[in-house]
């Protein structure tokens, strides 16, 4: 009887603990309060950001070129005369956007209006617009729109990419194989990515929110609305979504957005003067770091900031204005995303001690001149092509590397001599029959004369390559 009572009197105990432990997990459990939570949904988000997302049509108009064949009588005589004309065609783009300023001025990819001359916009309540191209920003993949009569509009709010954090909640929103808008939802999956190949500043947010053919240009927005990326780029082998897409960070954007709202035609960005390597396992053991991270200083322009700032081959740079440096992408992004004026302190590893330098952020110099030129010369590899000197701000603006002389080809006309020849924007011409090319000047002169054959070197990607033409 004895051993009975005790065992109930455990019993009882262990039930009274139980119980105890049950109200505490309930205290701590809070009840929806109201049906928005009830739900677990975003529609709150939605309804907020989603007027201001849009969908960006572009368009051009290009003449085809004339067939040879028609340049033969008998040809013409069977097939008629209706064609020896080029048709026209037409290319078009579809994409997405974000208002970003009440009056109509739209953030998107520059890839969605890349070669395009007519755009429009359509808005979620399904009116249209035509649009303007603001600016273009090839080196970002971001362009600017506005809007044409659209009066006051509702704009998205900017939020600080910088404040992010693996796994936050975001929502992408745009408009994707172009069924009209549409909003999945996903989290932050990775930060800073780099190496990605999408554009000069490659320090991307990557999320697992569904992103697809025609998202390119549209919102990444976090719960509270706030847009803090725009949707670019998406890892595919189907081309549908796979759960890897990355977006542009919003700080990025914030510049790029500034431009045209000052009424510039081009991003101008702080030089650095130097250039820079990644930090592989080696020099990290040799350094004394215990991981490779941060920017190595490999070259310095003695006339550039970093000269001026007192930094030296061989440091590595680990922050910038407190802002961690993984990589020399990391360093221009975060050198990218700092407005002309003012300074800033880049925390420097030197000979094993930290050091702290201030740093001018001011634009590259464009010296000597660009002195534009388009080369016409018909016999030329290069008609069709217009060059600028190198200098700085050229090499800055065309991603040029490794070249210190010769001159940038800036732009190609399609279906030209220099197209045909395969010739890009942003390769250096640097010798033309063994004889330097050092200015725009050089290069027409050079090519309007006849030659039997061409010997052209260019640097292109920091190579130097050379190929023969025939005159």
């Amino acid at each position: 009887m004895h051993v009975s009572i005790r065992a109930g009197v455990a019993a009882l105990l262990g039930f009274c603990l139980a119980s105890s432990a049950l109200a505490q997990n309930a205290a701590e459990r809070v009840a929806p309060q109201t049906r928005a939570e009830a739900l677990l949904s975003f529609s709150a988000t939605v309804k907020k950001a989603g007027p201001a997302v849009v969908n960006v049509y572009a368009s051009r108009t290009e003449q085809m070129p004339r067939n040879p064949l028609f340049d033969d009588p008998i040809f013409r005589r069977f097939f008629g005369e209706g064609q020896q004309g080029g048709r026209e065609r037409t290319a078009q783009s579809l994409g997405s956007g974000v208002i970003v300023e009440h009056d109509g001025l739209v953030i998107t990819n520059n890839h969605v209006i890349q070669n395009m001359t007519d755009v429009k916009v359509a808005l979620q309540d399904r009116r249209e617009f035509p649009a303007d191209i603001v600016l273009r920003d090839p080196r970002t993949d971001l362009a600017v729109l506005k809007l044409k009569g659209a009066g006051q509009l509702p704009a998205i709010e900017l939020g600080d990419s910088d404040t992010l954090e693996v796994g936050d909640l975001v929502l992408a929103i745009g408009n994707p194989f172009g069924v009209g808008q549409t909003t999945t939802q996903g989290i932050v999956s990775a930060l800073a990515r780099t190496q990605i190949g999408i554009s000069d500043y490659g320090f991307f947010i990557q999320t697992d929110a569904a992103i697809n053919p025609g998202n390119s240009g549209g919102a990444l927005v976090d719960t509270k609305a706030r847009l803090i990326g725009i949707n670019s780029a998406i890892f595919s082998k189907s081309g549908g979504s796979v759960g890897i897409g990355f977006a542009i960070p919003v700080n990025m954007v914030k510049i790029v957005i500034a431009a045209a709202k000052s009424g510039g035609k081009q991003v101008r960005r702080p030089w650095l003067g130097a250039s820079l390597q990644s930090v592989s396992k080696e020099i990290a053991d040799s350094i004394g770091l215990d991981r490779p991270v941060g920017a190595l200083v490999a070259d310095i322009n003695s006339k550039g900031p970093a000269a001026e700032a007192g930094l030296k081959r061989g440091d590595v740079v680990m922050a910038i204005d407190g802002l961690p440096v993984d990589d020399p992408e990391g360093l221009g992004y975060r050198l990218g995303t700092k407005a002309i004026g003012g300074t800033s302190e880049f925390t420097v590893l030197r000979s094993g001690k930290k050091t702290h330098v201030s740093v001018k952020l001011v634009p590259a110099p464009e010296m000597p001149p660009r002195d534009t030129v388009t080369i016409d010369a018909p016999n030329s590899p290069f008609a069709g092509a217009t060059v600028v000197n190198l200098s700085p701000a050229t090499a800055e603006e065309y991603s040029v590397e490794g070249a210190s002389q010769g001159v940038v080809i800036s732009q190609i006309a399609p279906d030209s001599q220099a197209a045909q020849l395969n010739f890009q924007r942003g390769d250096v011409v640097v010798a033309i029959n063994d004889a330097k090319i050092e200015t725009t000047r050089d290069l027409e002169k050079t090519v309007g004369k006849r030659h039997y054959y061409w010997k052209v070197t260019i640097s292109r990607g920091g190579q130097m390559l050379t190929s023969v033409f025939g005159g």
